[in-house]
């Protein structure tokens, strides 16, 4: 061998023994990746995803503190929304933040166990650079009043109010007005409106010829608007929703608890039996975050949220929506940030959430968008246009991510936006699927808060006070008339005694035999049914009102 090809050959050979360096990652991958390199606490979401090759060298992430700066999750049905709200309230449950979240499809409830091992989800963690372990999260389960599983949660009518029932029960801005002019009453006479039966007795009263002078001074009832408002509240009721006001009232700040490994509380609303409600639902969840909102004190910015509240079908919260409802919705989500609460609004497209609305969700996670018709392609271009500018190509990626696949941007510790991310999703550790039923009644019913809540409890309110008022008006009423009755009989046997004195002055005239009539009127069992008759009348309408009257035979 010659002393060039030796040389050569030497030189050559340490190159073939040098370990293989892994590949850097595409210049757009690195720019990515640096933007998500957050210092403190944070959520991981996955990966990153470019020209179809998973990074796992450049996780996706949401630092812990800015999620009280409220966020979107939103796709087409199939997309994965679900199980990305299941890894999203793990990860926060491990860091110590309570979570709620709404269970409409009833598969939410596997939070609370350990997954199940398999190739695919092997196959996602390795992707993703995920250690995955299965891992069951400390939950409580809760139902709308009692309907299917869950620890009931109940609302009193004054507590809902008269915009949230407005909304609910459909009424337009007039009869929105109306409703509110009823509530005010109520407060001001202490008439408390616990269910919808007290609500319905006010609004009766104030029409009838009793209570009509009641809102002269202020405006006023119509008796139209009043049996819309009555109507409306009948189909309401024969639609179940009668079961979700009353007492005792739901605590919100149950909603706050942690585990006693320091783990927050992941609390379950579980919603398949009020599925054909939707409306109903979505107001009742903004009645929770309203609630909390009041109770709340001001703590501004935390090391880690309070709360994170995922709402979910966020669109029928909106649709037909009063200006006041609007207002009422963009005002508690600006504000409740303060209180270290964070919200997190699920729906489809975010042209489902108001602009005012969707300017304040510095989160956003978005799965697969269809491209059908040309609505979907108009609804495509608007969500593009809510991103910031990026790399990808939008509108393409879109229309083309896999179930678990989403773009992603959030807001970075500094309150910055991250660039723009195809994100491919890491796999949730809980089950990806419901409980068995037996296990998730024996959580129920295990609750300390089963006992607190799950009696129903009817006490006096402003339906057994009107209706006691109607029956001491009409007892009062009985009993002037047998007085009339007694004071004209009683005038009656004076009369016939004066008569009968001056019969003994004349000369000795013959007695006349009383007749048949002033032998009746003049005898003491007359003068005792005349008294009597009044309680009596009373007595009876009292037991039809209070609906214990006697059957007929």
């Amino acid at each position: 061998m010659g002393e060039a090809e030796q040389q050569g050959s030497e030189r050559s050979t340490p190159e073939r023994a040098a370990p293989e360096q892994p590949a850097a990652p595409p210049g757009p991958v690195a720019e990515i990746a640096a933007g998500y390199a957050f210092e403190g606490p944070a959520l991981d979401l996955g990966a990153v995803l470019w020209d179809g090759a998973c990074h796992p060298e450049a996780p996706v992430r949401i630092p812990l503190p800015v999620l009280n700066r409220h966020g979107l999750v939103a796709g087409a049905t199939g997309t994965g929304k679900t199980k990305t709200l299941q890894l999203i309230a793990e990860q926060l449950s491990a860091q110590g933040v309570p979570v709620f979240l709404a269970d409409v499809k009833g598969d939410v409830s596997g939070v609370s166990a350990p997954g199940e091992d398999g190739p695919k989800v092997r196959e996602r963690a390795a992707q993703v650079g995920q250690e995955w372990t299965p891992t069951g999260f400390p939950c409580a389960f809760y139902g709308l009043g009692g309907l299917g599983p869950g620890v009931p949660l109940r609302a009193t009518v004054t507590s809902f109010g008269p915009v949230l029932l407005s909304k609910v029960l459909q009424l337009n801005r007039t009869q929105e007005q109306s409703l509110g002019l009823i509530f005010h009453y109520a407060d001001a006479k202490g008439l408390e409106l616990v269910d919808l039966k007290d609500l319905r007795a006010v609004v009766a009263f104030l029409v009838s010829d009793v209570g009509k002078p009641e809102l002269k001074g202020i405006g006023g009832l119509s008796t139209t608007t009043a049996g819309v408002i009555l109507r409306a509240l009948t189909t309401f009721e024969q639609q179940g929703a009668g079961d979700f006001f009353g007492e005792p009232e739901f605590d919100t700040s149950e909603l706050l608890r942690t585990a006693d490994d320091g783990r927050g509380i992941v609390s379950v609303l579980e919603l398949p039996a009020v599925q054909q409600r939707p409306q109903l639902f979505s107001t009742f969840l903004m009645w929770l975050l309203a609630d909390l909102f009041h109770d709340l004190p001001e703590v501004g910015d935390l090391e880690k949220p309070k709360l994170v509240f995922f709402f979910d079908e966020a669109h029928l919260l909106f649709t037909g929506a009063s200006k006041a409802f609007l207002e009422s919705i963009t005002q508690t989500v600006r504000l409740i940030r303060s209180k270290g609460v964070g919200v997190f609004f699920v729906t489809q497209t975010p042209k489902d959430v108001p602009a005012d609305v969707l300017a304040q969700l510095g989160n956003r996670v978005q799965h697969a968008l269809r491209a059908f018709t040309p609505d979907d392609a108009k609804a495509l271009k608007a969500t593009v246009r809510t991103f910031p500018e990026s790399a990808y190509d939008l509108e393409e990626v879109l229309t083309s991510l896999g179930t678990g696949e989403a773009v992603v941007t959030v807001l970075s510790e500094r309150g910055a936006p991250t660039p723009v991310a195809v994100t491919r999703l890491r796999a949730p550790e809980s089950l990806m699927g419901p409980v068995d039923p037996a296990a998730l009644d024996a959580a129920v019913k295990g609750s300390p808060l089963y006992g607190r809540y799950a009696q129903a409890v009817d006490r006096e309110s402003a339906y057994e006070r009107l209706a006691a008022d109607e029956a001491a008006r009409t007892a009062e009423a009985a009993r002037a008339e047998a007085a009339k009755a007694e004071a004209e009989a009683a005038k009656a046997e004076a009369e016939a005694a004066k008569a009968g004195a001056a019969g003994t002055t004349r000369a000795r005239a013959p007695e006349e035999e009383p007749s048949l009539v002033e032998q009746v009127v003049g005898s003491g069992m007359f003068r005792s049914l005349a008294r009597s008759v009044g309680t009596q009348l009373g007595r009876e309408i009292s037991r039809s009102l209070f609906g214990t009257a006697r059957r007929r035979r």
